[in-house]
């Protein structure tokens, strides 16, 4: 049996994108199962556990206490730390 036939298929990027679309629009209201039943479109379980992965990886969600689905990634606070300059490391000094 090969490496690839025991692994879950990679989710389709329209797939992705519709689980963080409903996560952003109910975070924190369910866990991983409930959150899987409840999606506008079906998926296989194996799948969706790969996607949520990614997600958590990519620091997009992430789980509560309880084990609820939270969405976590916020682009305008990135922006902002990166723009800081008192943020910067500086560059190594060559002797």
């Amino acid at each position: 049996m090969s490496a690839a036939s025991t692994s879950a298929p990679s989710p389709p990027l329209d797939s992705i994108r519709m689980i963080e679309e409903f996560v952003q629009e109910h975070s924190g209201e369910f866990r991983r199962r409930a959150l899987w039943s409840s999606l506008p479109r079906k998926m296989m379980y194996q799948t969706f556990k790969t996607a949520i992965e990614y997600l958590i990886e990519s620091n997009k969600i992430a789980l509560d206490a309880d084990g609820n689905v939270c969405w976590i990634f916020d682009p305008e606070l990135i922006r902002y730390y990166m723009a800081r300059e008192d943020l910067r490391i500086p560059p190594k000094k060559e002797n």
